[in-house]
């Protein structure tokens, strides 16, 4: 995991909109009943298409963790997609992912994202401590 970076001062977890994009549903209820259990307002999209049309139709997470290898649209091509749209352009976007390949990482970040997470190596409670952290949550 990167260094955490701060990107602004909420009073509680149910303040901060969190979105997760991924196609593996066991991981996406695994985090749903993590982040809900702590409070957080989320958003769950199963593919980049998903995220897309919600992304298009106004919503903006405060956070956003996508994943890269999805059916329909990927992470990848999500994330091509709503820079050229400028969508979410002020939301941290955390790639949450089981692709470690350096090439995998060096798209994402030229892409902007604030951090790249392997799946493999992190559990829930740690990406909801992130985002804890992210938002000077006590």
């Amino acid at each position: 995991m990167n260094p955490t970076l701060v990107f602004g001062k909420k009073e509680k977890p149910g303040d901060v909109k969190v979105m997760i994009v991924d196609d593996d549903h066991f991981i996406l209820n695994m985090y749903k009943i993590k982040f809900e259990k702590c409070g957080f307002d989320l958003k769950l999209a199963s593919n980049g298409q998903e995220a897309l049309d919600i992304a298009r139709s106004g919503y903006v997470p405060d956070v956003l963790f996508v994943d890269v290898i999805m059916p329909v649209m990927g992470g990848i091509q999500f994330l091509e997609t709503i820079r050229a749209e400028k969508l979410f352009e002020h939301v941290p976007i955390v790639v949450l992912t089981n692709q470690s390949q350096a090439h995998d990482i060096d798209v994402a970040r030229k892409l902007g994202v604030h951090s790249y997470i392997v799946k493999a190596t992190t559990v829930p409670s740690e990406i909801v401590d992130e985002v804890n952290k992210m938002f000077n949550l006590s």
